[in-house]
């Protein structure tokens, strides 16, 4: 008889599975255009529920897999059904309440029930500010009982600090994490540590490269489904081959140690983090399961002995680079196809650029704030190769201050808002050349100016930093921005770059 695996609370009247079983591989099984049978697949998934398993993630992209959880969740009408947590993963664009409503029914009707256990949001730039709307939506409808808890997926650390500073109810944040990719550990940890924010773990298994058969194999060549080549491009970005091999020789020493798999391993590391609620194990509907390996992993624990082996095999790898969502904000995207060309079809802009009407030779860009109106400004101008950010705050909409008392907060917001101006404009971070920042408390420098890091670190413009005596409303920072093209013609205003 197989044990079932302990539980977690992530709110109250929400406990899952700390062992959730992960449906993204129904995308790939049918890819080709065949579907599975819903019924059919249920009864896959009603095998794990028996054995204990009984919390599942999905989202909207991952094939017909609400579909087929809705048919399992329609076997518990009268009785505890399992925990359906799935994803909504909009294209970037407004987010009135009508769009973020009919994104949420959609995941309501296809998952057959009236209320979703834990809806998890994904954004693709947070250059696009409508992000922060559609979380303020999606808290309403938690108010209203369409959903029981909120979630984030792919969300650094900066910007999940930013959205519970500017007081969304998140519960959980679902990110790639294992012992190849170790980015989490970093400052997402301790936000979660600060906040009480769980982490949800995928890639735990590197789409099944750590496990024991590709022990002293080969690297590959072909790669034939979309889990592998992605997670291979993980383990490039950690060093590579070899230093991946060293890993899988470490943990298949405390694997015999313990006589479990590396997988097992694997998984009971990542499970063993302090911010881990739970990981995300993936299930190959129809073709096979691993309940039983996947139960091994409450039969032992971690001693200090295989910490220390580990630790040592990570010293032979380097750092998946940036933090927790970089693979799909900004390149080299860590996807399956090395690119978004298979999530999106173009990335939107937040805002356009438009000809200046008092001079041929310039364009201006626009972001809606009154103040813009009022005042008579634009929040970006560009003549010929030289754009000028004007003094920008934490403004959502037409004047909502974010964040307010959070001075790091709003500076991650403020340096999203700069660059998707730039963008607008044909330009990048990589062009700033000079920031000027403005804040009122100087107790703030030094978060202020992490937040400024995370941003400029590599590029380092010049910059002046002023603690002035005060600031209009709730802002605690303004920043303003120059960039400089390399293009002294200006061409490139025609083809706006990704920031």
């Amino acid at each position: 008889m197989t044990a079932a695996p302990p539980r977690y609370p992530l709110t109250d009247g929400l406990e899952i599975s700390r062992i959730v079983t992960g449906l993204w591989q129904v995308a790939d099984i049918e890819k080709t255009g065949n579907l599975l049978d819903p019924e059919s697949a249920a009864d896959s998934l009603q095998a794990y529920v028996d054995a204990g398993f009984s919390t599942f993630d999905m989202a909207d992209h991952y094939g017909s897999a609400e579909i087929i959880s809705g048919q399992l969740l329609a076997r518990y009408r009268d009785g505890v059904p399992p925990q359906a947590c799935t994803k909504w993963c909009p294209e970037p664009g407004p987010m009135t309440a009508e769009v973020v409503r009919a994104g949420v029914q959609e995941r309501l009707d296809r998952l057959g029930t009236d209320r979703i256990d834990l809806l998890q949001f994904h954004w693709w730039s947070f250059e696009h500010p409508a992000w922060l709307d559609a979380l303020h939506e999606m808290a309403l409808l938690k108010e209203e009982g369409l959903i029981k808890a909120l979630g984030v997926t792919n969300f650094d650390a900066a910007h999940l600090r930013l959205a519970l500073s500017d007081g969304i109810p998140l519960v959980t944040n679902q990110v790639s994490f294992s012992m190849i990719d170790r980015r989490a550990l970093g400052p997402l940890s301790e936000v979660c540590a600060a906040s009480g924010v769980r982490l949800l773990a995928y890639g735990t298994l590197c789409g099944g490269f750590l496990s024991d058969r590709w022990l002293g194999k080969p690297e590959p060549d072909d790669i034939p489904d979309w889990s592998k080549m992605k997670y291979k491009r993980f383990i490039d970005a950690a060093g590579g081959w070899s230093g991946f091999q060293s890993i899988l020789t470490a943990a298949n020493e405390v694997a015999q140690k313990h006589r479990v798999s590396i997988a097992n391993i694997a998984t009971r590391w990542t499970l063993e983090q302090q911010a881990v609620a739970g990981v995300i194990v993936g299930a190959r509907i129809g073709e096979s399961d691993h309940i039983s390996d996947n139960a091994n992993l409450f039969s032992f624990t971690l001693d200090k002995d295989d910490q220390d082996r580990l630790a040592r095999a990570f010293c032979e790898t380097d750092a998946v680079p940036g933090d927790c969502g970089d693979e799909y904000r900004r390149p080299p995207f860590l996807t399956a196809s090395g690119d978004l060309s298979h999530h999106l079809a173009e990335m939107p802009l937040a805002h356009s650029a438009a000809d200046a009407t008092h001079r041929p030779d310039a364009k201006q860009v626009l972001t809606g704030s009154d103040w813009e109106e009022i005042a008579g400004y634009c929040r970006a101008h560009r003549i010929g190769n030289r754009i000028l950010v004007s003094g920008t705050t934490a403004v959502a909409g037409l004047a909502r201050a974010v964040a307010p008392g959070d001075a790091a907060a709003q500076t991650t917001y403020i340096l999203d808002k700069i660059l998707a101006a730039l963008t607008a404009l044909g330009a990048s971070a990589n062009d700033v050349v000079r920031t000027r920042i403005y804040i009122v408390d100087e107790n703030d420098v030094l978060e202020i100016s992490r937040a400024h890091g995370r941003v400029f670190a590599d590029i380092k413009p010049t910059n002046t930093l002023v603690v002035v005596a005060g600031l209009i409303g709730d802002h605690k920072v303004e920043i303003e921005a120059e960039a400089l093209l390399k293009d002294p013609l200006g061409h490139a205003s025609d083809q706006p770059g990704a920031a």
